[in-house]
């Protein structure tokens, strides 16, 4: 398989760990310094801080993100930023097994994979690939749609406040930045409890597959309430380490043009044609 169609199929494993994840960022652009007692405020208010940073979230905008980990068994490392007003959109630089990079965008539950420049011409010299993710769900009972709006920033937050057992790890420096790290080990229930309605019965299915039974989340928050970084691990099914930078940063991701872009669906709607032609 190329490059890029590994990378397509790579994109739908990856944006899904994140809807069942809910792995997300927080938004406001950080202002004034703030004293040393805020970090303090976050270690010894725990609670309270953790309600402050959820209140923070739903202002977000935008937020650029970089990712690494695991998700599905293949390795995925990548950097773009999110768009979080409706519908969510995203634009990513994924690297590559041979470090090549490949660019992606996600407007709502539709993905779209930049073709190499050697490889347009057997796609009519389309420069996009793309794949109705939204389609292909309902297809099998699923709401993709909702499973995006579950990427957002309050989620792990949440999952912290209503799990027993968070505890504050220390004050700890994420790239030059000082924040409080907390940590949590929390059951499927109380997870799934974050989760949209719509969409639970399916997580619930997935995660029970992979032989998920709790999640780990480790959080650390900044003096501005923001995080700046955020790990999870479902089991097996996937460990994954985001880092945040640039909340409120303007962001403008299009839509690729219809004249650039080759249809995946459309793609097998010619392939089923093909079926019943004799061969030679």
């Amino acid at each position: 398989m190329s490059r890029w169609k590994n990378a397509a199929v790579l994109t739908v494993s990856t944006f899904t760990a994140l809807a069942l994840t809910a792995c997300g960022s927080d938004a406001g652009t950080p202002g004034e310094s703030k004293q040393s007692s805020v970090l303090e405020q976050l270690a010894s208010d725990l609670k309270g801080s953790l309600q402050k940073v959820v209140d923070k979230t739903d202002s977000t905008d935008s937020v650029t993100m970089t990712m690494e980990g695991t998700a599905a068994g293949e390795k995925i490392k990548m950097r773009g930023a999110l768009d979080l007003r409706d519908p969510v959109k995203a634009e990513m630089t994924m690297e590559g097994p041979d470090g090549a990079p490949t660019t992606i965008r996600m407007i709502g539950a539709v993905v779209y994979v930049e073709v190499p420049e050697a490889d347009r011409a057997d796609m009519d010299g389309k420069r996009w690939f793309k794949m109705d993710l939204g389609a292909a769900a309902a297809q099998a009972g699923m709401d993709f749609t909702k499973q995006l709006d579950d990427v957002d920033p309050t989620k792990q937050v949440k999952t912290l406040l209503a799990t027993e057992g968070t505890t504050v790890v220390g004050e700890e420096t994420v790239n030059g930045v000082a924040t409080v790290h907390y940590t949590v080990t929390a059951p499927v229930t109380t997870y799934l409890g974050q989760i949209d309605a719509d969409t639970r019965k399916t997580v619930e299915q997935e995660l029970a597959k992979n032989g998920v039974k709790e999640i780990k989340i480790d959080l650390w928050v900044d003096e501005q309430y923001l995080p700046r970084r955020a790990h999870m691990v479902m089991g097996t099914m996937s460990d994954i380490k985001i880092d945040y930078t640039d909340y409120g940063k303007p962001v403008n991701i299009e839509t690729p043009a219809a004249s650039e872009t080759a249809d995946f669906a459309e793609m097998l709607k010619g392939l089923q044609g093909l079926e019943g032609l004799p061969t030679s």
